[in-house]
């Protein structure tokens, strides 16, 4: 017997909703769908021991997700000096829109 499926195009519920988040006043769009790879290799590489690459990576994830005029506004506001985006607010902002392409939410800390 052949041993086959159809995993047809990918996309099995339709048009998805806009994700967009805002910072600093400004709204920067995000793409609707997400290539599972770049979920992927976030979590692949974030794992590891080395934080420059962890921070690569959330570089890398942030080029990936947002669309290229709002990119290019992300990246000059993390570059300048006067609008402060800490690091836990990248990571915020990076599991949030994990929980949007997964369509599941992180797991909430255990309080001790």
């Amino acid at each position: 017997m052949t041993k086959f499926r159809d995993f047809g195009s990918g996309n099995t519920t339709g048009e998805k909703d806009p994700v967009s988040f805002a910072i600093h006043g400004e709204n920067f769009n995000c793409y609707p769908e997400l290539q599972g790879k770049v979920l992927l290799d976030l979590v692949a590489r974030s794992n590891g021991e080395d934080p420059a690459e962890a921070a690569k990576t959330i570089s890398m994830f942030f080029e990936k997700v947002l669309l290229p005029e709002s990119y290019t506004r992300f990246d000059a506001l993390l570059n300048d000096p006067e609008r402060i985006v800490s690091v836990e607010t990248l990571g915020n902002i990076s599991g949030w829109l994990v929980e949007m392409y997964t369509g599941r939410p992180e797991e909430a800390p255990e309080v001790s």
